[in-house]
């Protein structure tokens, strides 16, 4: 529990306890998940009034908490709220401008407007700078025009896309016709909100191309799919134009002088995924680290002759493995609590000192939190 965000945590609790018929039972089919997980949320939002893209804005720390609340409830749930909210949501608010806020804000935080967040190629993970997807600019219609130019840059493993997602925030490299007419000349990557589906029939749009991963190990209630963009069009004031902008006459313009500046900044407006991927994995592990000592406790193997068997938890061995990770969970706890307080600092503050410290403790965490799942799930 976040102390001061007690209240809305036990508002998710509460809804899902009254709810058994959205609760995630333990075996599940790929499918059969991934509606459920869609229900949940649907119903998180539309029925519990839980409105989480507001407080991404002004309460980040209340945003988190409810992220982990949900990933309590389900993990799966967690993940498709961090990719609605967090990812597609906080890419529209972070890096576009005051028309997109106003076109997009309300049909995001309801629901209406579902989204993903296509920046990972099978090519290009972390490498965002070699992505190679093209958004290249049709002076003649005022229009960006789309393209996954080979195999390499099909977006991959993207939350959402497989089955829900009708909008997808689209990092592409921003490709202008040259001053002296030959050839075109590369700004870097940029950020493109671009429709996949239309809103009434759900049908894929001209030039989208959407495929499904399939089976996971886990998280099977979050639709991880593949796009494949043939020149799609999309209109001019889809460029998410807070760091660089085109004019109607094909003029680039920007406050940042360099290709890398505007990279640098553009990526460290989406260090929110980041803060909230460890907060939301430290959940997990308090859920983890609960069942295993409860079980421990309750689980009896054998004991002196003629006495009552012995509860595993009073073994020696199994205390080394379940003590250091239950307080590995509590400095865990603390440390993503600090990251989340200063990161919700930076973002009212935007001191360089916070910015740093954020990016360097959210990156950290995130590895060093997720590392320790593999161990303590061993022992349950």
């Amino acid at each position: 529990m976040r102390g001061k965000y007690r209240e809305i945590q036990e508002k998710i609790y509460e809804y899902f306890h009254a709810r058994p018929e959205l609760q995630t039972p333990l075996e599940i089919l790929k499918d059969e998940h991934r509606e459920l997980c869609w229900r949940q949320m649907y119903g998180l939002i539309k029925e519990a009034g839980i409105r989480p893209l507001k407080y991404v804005v002004e309460d980040p720390g209340k945003y988190f908490a409810i992220v982990e609340a949900a990933g309590a409830v389900d993990i799966s749930l967690g993940i498709k709220l961090g990719v609605q909210y967090s990812l597609w949501g906080g890419s529209v608010i972070n890096l576009g401008t005051k028309k997109h806020k106003d076109k997009y804000f309300e049909g995001i935080d309801s629901l209406d407007y579902p989204g993903c967040f296509a920046m990972t190629e099978l090519h290009h993970g972390s490498n965002v700078q070699g992505l190679q997807t093209v958004a290249t600019f049709d002076p003649i219609t005022d229009e960006f025009i789309i393209n996954t130019p080979s195999d390499g840059a099909i977006k991959w493993w993207i939350g959402n896309a497989a089955v829900h997602g009708k909008f997808a925030s689209v990092f592409a490299k921003l490709m202008l016709p040259a001053q002296d007419a030959k050839g075109v000349s590369d700004m870097g990557v940029h950020a493109f909100i671009v429709p996949l589906r239309d809103l009434k029939t759900h049908q894929e749009l001209p030039g989208i191309e959407i495929h499904d991963c399939g089976h996971k190990v886990g998280l099977n209630g979050v639709d991880n799919g593949a796009l494949r963009f043939t020149s799609v069009r999309i209109p001019r004031d889809n460029l998410l134009n807070r760091f660089g902008d085109v004019s109607r006459d094909g003029k680039y313009t920007s406050s940042l002088p360099t290709i890398n500046k505007r990279f640098a900044a553009t990526l460290g407006e989406l260090v929110g995924g980041r803060v909230s991927l460890a907060s939301s994995s430290t959940s997990i592990l308090k859920v983890a680290n609960a069942i295993a000592i409860r079980y421990s406790l309750l689980r009896q193997q054998f004991g002196p002759p003629n006495q009552p068997e012995v509860s595993i938890l009073d073994y020696q061995s199994q205390q080394h493995k379940l003590m250091p990770m239950l307080a590995s969970t509590y400095a865990f706890h603390f440390a993503t609590s600090y990251l989340v307080e200063i990161y919700s600092q930076m973002k009212t503050t935007h001191a360089e000192q916070l910015v740093g410290d954020v990016h360097g403790l959210s990156a950290g965490l995130k590895a060093y939190v997720t590392f320790l799942y593999s161990e303590i799930f061993e022992c349950l």
